[in-house]
């Protein structure tokens, strides 16, 4: 009886080392991704074909994120990895510097399109520079998911690469980019239609601006407490007389705050001259209960087409 059960432990051993015959795990390839936009783009592009991993957690500040050893390792074991691009991912260099990426495939998001740079419009108020008599540098507006347009060529290229990377599920990648690219023409066309028959075209936001390529794509005016990729929280006195000027003199009915805000700016503007305040989601990141219930870029965009009709009649 003893030898009968090592014979069948022996058995179960090799059953385990050796899975039977069409029952080998198929090893996926691993996406890892900055923040949510382009971690929920290359979702929908590769479905179940991929294990992806996001490195900023659900509902913290996106321009604050610095990575851990932890995930320096995840960034250094994946086959694809996909940032934005912008000043909030300088840390991106020196980590690819120190790591082999000979066999990763790269994709920043400000590569693929054509990026502008941020601009200070009238009455946005500017950060001060940390030291005097130094030359400025440009500084490019890296918030290039915000215009559907722009996400059309980013999605493309996702699924480009990641055909190339793993060529056997080419056909689920191209399906799904696909199926993608019809949903973004669709909220395109939903933006273009709100901006046409709107009966003004501008938008004032009691906070950060980071849709400098959203106005472009939709030929809108705006006007904010800081531009978008701004460290500012607390507005000057002028910056908030300005913004309640001006939403007095235009009549604007409602006043945007982005995600994840303190609300604070938008409250004061909208307490001074009775409109309405609304959430204009730039899609950085979203809570941990969105993220857990799947909330998607589509659906955070198809909200701002609500939101929009509202600020714009």
């Amino acid at each position: 009886m003893k030898k009968f059960f090592t014979i069948l432990l022996s058995l179960s051993f090799l059953v385990t080392a050796f899975p039977i015959c069409g029952q080998a795990a198929v090893k996926k390839i691993s996406i890892v991704t900055t923040i949510f936009p382009q971690y929920d783009f290359a979702r929908a592009i590769a479905g179940d074909k991929a294990d992806m991993t996001m490195l900023l957690r659900p509902g913290a500040e996106s321009h604050t994120y610095d990575p851990t050893p932890r995930d320096i390792l995840k960034i250094k074991d994946c086959d694809v990895f996909i940032y934005g691009g912008g000043e909030s991912d300088e840390w991106v260099n020196r980590v690819l510097e120190s790591v082999d990426t000979s066999k990763m495939k790269i994709i920043s998001l400000m590569d693929c399109v054509d990026v502008v740079e941020e601009e200070i419009v009238e009455g946005m108020q500017e950060e001060e520079e940390e030291e005097e008599g130094h030359d400025h540098e440009a500084e490019y507006d890296e918030h290039v998911w915000t215009s559907p347009k722009n996400v059309k060529v980013i999605v493309q290229k996702i699924s480009d690469v990641l055909t190339d990377v793993d060529p056997a599920n080419a056909g689920v990648y191209t399906k799904n980019a696909a199926d993608y690219l019809v949903e973004l023409d669709k909220l395109d066309k939903a933006f273009a239609d709100v901006v046409k028959g709107a009966s003004r075209k501008t938008l004032v936001f009691g906070d950060r601006f980071p849709f400098r390529y959203f106005a472009d794509a939709y030929g809108l005016n705006y006007f904010a407490a800081f531009p978008g990729c701004s460290t500012e929280t607390e507005a000057s006195v002028a910056t908030v007389a300005f913004l309640i000027n001006k939403a007095k003199a235009e009549k604007i009915p409602v006043v945007f705050h982005i995600e994840l805000s303190n609300e604070k700016i938008a409250d004061t503007i909208c307490e001074a001259t009775g409109a309405k305040k609304l959430l204009f989601h730039a899609s950085h990141n979203i809570s941990r209960d969105d993220f857990q219930n799947g909330v998607t870029y589509l659906d955070i965009m198809t909200a701002n087409v609500g939101a929009l009709n509202e600020a714009l009649n």
